[in-house]
């Protein structure tokens, strides 16, 4: 899903461009650039490379100032409790390997995001690759990743879709928009 395909998921559930929206491992996603031209007012992007980060602040050139930035790994960073309405993640939960990694990344959603808040959150799907970048990755279908959430988070929607790789090849993505109640 594209930047701007995410962005209107999140134009949807989140119209208000006070709205205060955090994309987990954001890096030198497009995503950022998107919401800032529609007029979103309060994005953080976190992700744990220091480099992605810096090219996406050149990219964006004096709009970088208008977005909140924050380098280090989602399982431990320090994130404010109930600041957000919108939390966005294309592709970190699934390079989460372990149970007490995913329970820690769920433990930050459930302390950051505001009830009645949204979480929209990526992961290769069942047909999906088992590696990427060389390292392994969890597949899950829309009910399996609801249930690593708990019952605090109820499945809006789950899309899937095939992503074009540079290389030429294709991936099985599936998207699922919770509601934490």
């Amino acid at each position: 899903m594209s930047g701007a395909a995410a962005g209107s998921i999140i134009e949807k559930v989140a119209p208000a461009r006070s709205t205060s929206i955090i994309d987990v491992g954001g890096g030198e996603s497009t995503l950022v650039d998107d919401l800032l031209a529609r007029g979103y007012q309060n994005i953080a992007v976190l992700d744990v490379s220091p480099t992605a980060i810096e090219v996406t602040k050149r990219r964006l050139g004096q709009a970088a100032e208008r977005v909140q930035w924050a380098i280090g790994d989602i399982t431990k960073a320090e994130l404010p409790h109930n600041s957000y309405d919108l939390w966005h993640d294309r592709a970190v939960f699934h390079f989460l390997g372990t149970m007490d990694e995913r329970v820690a990344y769920v433990r930050q959603v459930a302390q950051a995001v505001r009830s009645g808040g949204h979480v929209l959150v990526s992961t290769f799907g069942p047909e999906g690759p088992a590696k990427c970048s060389g390292l392994e990755v969890v597949r899950y279908d829309a009910e399996s990743l609801r249930s690593e959430f708990g019952v605090r988070f109820r499945l809006l929607e789950s899309l899937k879709e095939l992503h074009g790789t540079p290389f030429g090849t294709t991936q099985q993505f599936l998207y699922c928009l919770c509601r934490a109640e």
